[in-house]
């Protein structure tokens, strides 16, 4: 079974959307989020492309009622606070927000635990555990959006990202820089 993995979506609905349909195109059916959709819009493409989605609430969304009642209705969606335990193909997964969210013993229990919150790509593990952040969905601090997929069965992680003029971010962010400093002229 090949399940997505992301986090930090934060409003960004194109890129959300993108890095579904990639999933999608990919095998996955499922979602696990590890939080930060920020505003129930947000959920918009889950539903549009009709993904299912289990994950937990990050530190940055607001309304978390409306966020529920949005992935309650029409998207097979399960949000938990974090941390949160779910069971697939016979192996616990945790996900979480914040790794320091999980305690340590917990994590052992575990064969898998997805976290979010850096924004930052990794895979490693601690004892028996792998740890996945799938970075950040939405590219608004690294310039990249990305998102994984794991395949339950092998334990493989291939990470997803949205590379190009269109994604990054930060480019824009400097070429508007410079094109108020030259209008200021």
């Amino acid at each position: 079974m090949r399940v997505g993995v992301m986090a930090d979506s934060h409003d960004r609905i194109p890129a959300v959307e993108e890095l579904l349909r990639r999933m999608s195109a990919a095998g996955v059916g499922l979602v696990l989020h590890a939080g930060d959709y920020c505003s129930p819009f947000a959920l918009g493409p889950f539903r549009d492309l009709n993904m299912a989605l289990a994950g937990v609430f990050g530190n940055n969304d607001g309304d978390r009622e409306g966020i529920k009642a949005i992935a309650a209705v029409g998207v097979g969606g399960e949000l938990y606070d974090s941390p949160h335990s779910v069971e697939l193909e016979g192996k616990r997964l945790l996900i979480v927000h914040e790794m320091s969210e999980a305690a340590v013993h917990s994590v052992e229990h575990h064969s898998v635990v997805v976290h979010g919150y850096t924004h930052r790509r990794e895979v490693r593990t601690r004892g028996d555990a792998l740890i996945i952040n799938p970075g950040e969905a939405c590219g608004w601090l690294y310039g990249t959006p990305s998102a994984a997929i794991l395949d339950l069965d092998t334990m493989a992680v291939e990470f997803i990202e949205l590379t190009g003029p269109e994604w990054d971010e930060s480019r824009r962010a400097s070429e508007a820089a410079a094109d108020r400093t030259e209008a200021r002229g």
